[in-house]
């Protein structure tokens, strides 16, 4: 299994009861950090096959649910990955972020090892945790969607 050149991030969302969106943080057991399922692409995957399986190993969401792709693309130093110059080569500086949404309506976040706890929090909650940038954008653009939409079908929020 090779490692592609891309790297995916995937923002687990659900709707409250008062019609408030809440988004799943997710602290890193590595480095403490707070931020959303992220994780690179294996061999010939695409970036959407890419989100589902990672949702799926780190956060046991069903392949089956629906994804969102976001307008959010960041670029994440290649030297964070280890895959760099054995796979790469050193000529490879930045990879793309190709970030996603799920929505999961009551269902339940089951942990990998990858992270110790997760949090649903409201929009300036999460975004405040996050550690990333690149998590932060693409937060702030679901966020922005989420309100048209409720605009759009005649809901508060």
């Amino acid at each position: 299994m090779s490692r592609a050149q891309f790297q995916v991030l995937v923002i687990p969302y659900r709707i409250t009861s008062d019609n408030i969106a809440e988004y799943a943080i997710m602290r890193r057991s590595d480095l403490g950090v707070w931020q959303f399922v992220s994780g690179g692409g294996e061999d010939d995957e695409t970036p959407l096959e890419a989100a589902k399986r990672e949702a799926n190993e780190e956060a046991g969401i069903p392949y089956d649910y629906e994804f969102i792709q976001l307008d959010s693309i960041a670029s994440i130093p290649a030297g964070h990955f280890a895959a760099r110059e054995e796979e790469w080569g050193e000529k490879v500086y930045v990879l793309p972020e190709y970030s996603f949404a799920v929505f999961m309506e009551d269902k339940k976040i089951k942990l990998s090892f990858e992270h110790t706890e997760v949090n649903w929090l409201p929009y300036a909650k999460a975004y405040e945790k996050l550690k990333w940038d690149s998590n932060r954008i693409a937060l702030w653009e679901l966020n922005e969607r989420l309100k048209v939409d409720s605009y759009n079908s005649g809901h508060s929020r």
